[in-house]
């Protein structure tokens, strides 16, 4: 998950909470409009202790560098060439950018993510809150996962597993 000049720390907590749930052990943080979230504890469920963030200052490098970890890069929102979530292929490595809250994607993250998604809704609302949407999001990949087997073994090595033990122990 990256989460896209998100204002409300609260919701940047409950991001955490959601990622942490689903098994999502990094999240990047693109802040450049909006003040850095000071992270609660209670909305959080000290999820933050369990997931590593990342900061960034630039769209294109961010984008670039998840692209070479192998990941496909989607962006949320609404227009004309927008597709539901679940027509995407979520057994692939992937990072889904959460759109700013008020602003929608940054316009410098527009233009180098142009895969958009969006999540079906029949009432009359036109958006779930960014919270929402992240859950809804993680539970379709984790769905798809989960039907591939790809939870049947471990996705880290133990080398992996104990360091990031260790750095849990220091947080």
């Amino acid at each position: 998950m990256v989460m896209d000049n998100i204002w409300d720390p609260h919701n940047v907590s409950a991001v955490l909470r959601s990622c942490d749930a689903f098994g999502v052990s990094d999240v990047h943080l693109y802040y450049t409009t909006s003040k850095w979230p000071d992270l609660g504890k209670k909305s959080s469920a000290s999820a933050k202790k369990w997931v590593r963030r990342t900061r960034h200052i630039d769209a294109e490098a961010m984008v670039s560098q998840l692209r070479s970890d192998g990941c496909q890069v989607l962006r949320t929102g609404f227009s004309a060439d927008a597709r539901p979530v679940m027509d995407f292929d979520f057994t692939k490595p992937t990072a889904i950018i959460l759109s700013n809250e008020h602003n929608g994607t940054a316009p410098e993250i527009a233009e180098v993510v142009p895969d958009e998604i969006y999540i079906p809704m029949f009432g009359m609302v036109q958006s779930f809150n960014v919270s929402v949407a992240a859950a809804i999001i993680l539970y379709e990949a984790s769905k798809q996962r989960q039907e591939a087997g790809l939870y049947d073994a471990p996705s880290f090595s133990e080398e992996e597993l104990a360091q990031m033990q260790s750095e849990w122990y220091e947080r």
